[in-house]
């Protein structure tokens, strides 16, 4: 088995302070919940104000990349856009014997840095296909080109792994003693998110035809 490898050592802004015996700052760890979703939430500061962006993103190696318009308009203004994005999976509601140890069950990642633009269309191209290839696997061959108009309005943001920390809580409630011989129902209630069967428009309906990369798709949880 091989030995983890810190994401990164905790700085001020990583390191966890409340409960925090849960949280990890590996590299694994880091990957695992990064690779499990494909939505998260990018925060900035805009023309004075705090700004949370949800978009889709995806990981690449030691690099996380992200889909947002606002964020790179932020960026053209400040060469040096400092962002924090967060990742979170609800795994399950905790359900104490009281009210105030009543939790939930989650992974979650927080990482901090720089964004930054991705510039060049070769480049641009490339990073679109890792994002279809992480939305659906295998169908970026059968769509058409990316047109040049297309690829002028879309905008792609990343940043490296280098500041990030990892939460994670799971198991069972923690209740106080003296509320163990209450007769009140206490566990979890695991959540999981997952596709559905895939609903075709007018078009492809009358075609009846649903793309291998498509059901392939629901094979895959995240």
């Amino acid at each position: 088995m091989g030995v983890s490898v810190p994401a990164s050592p905790p700085s001020a802004r990583t390191r966890v302070k409340r409960v925090h015996e849960r949280a990890t700052y590996e590299r694994d760890a880091l990957y695992d919940v990064l690779d499990a979703g494909m939505l998260c939430h990018v925060g900035y500061v805009f023309d004075g104000y705090p700004v949370v962006t949800p978009t889709l993103y995806w990981r690449e190696g030691d690099a996380i990349y992200w889909h947002g318009s606002s964020a790179s308009r932020a960026l053209r203004a400040s060469q040096d856009l400092e962002v924090c994005l967060t990742v979170t999976h609800l795994d399950g509601l905790v359900l104490a014997r009281s009210a105030f140890h009543h939790s939930a069950n989650y992974r979650s990642a927080m990482i901090f840095g720089t964004a930054h633009i991705v510039t060049g269309d070769a480049e641009k191209l490339a990073r679109l296909e890792a994002m279809m290839d992480r939305l659906c696997p295998d169908r970026w061959g059968a769509l058409r080109p990316v047109s040049a108009k297309e690829l002028k309005a879309t905008h792609i943001l990343w940043m490296p792994l280098d500041e990030a920390s990892v939460k994670i809580r799971s198991g069972a409630p923690v209740d106080d003693e003296a509320d163990m011989a209450d007769d009140v129902w206490a566990g979890v209630v695991p959540f999981a998110l997952g596709f559905g069967q895939p609903e075709p428009d007018d078009v492809t309906r009358a075609a009846g035809r649903v793309a291998p990369a498509v059901t392939g798709r629901l094979t895959r949880r995240s």
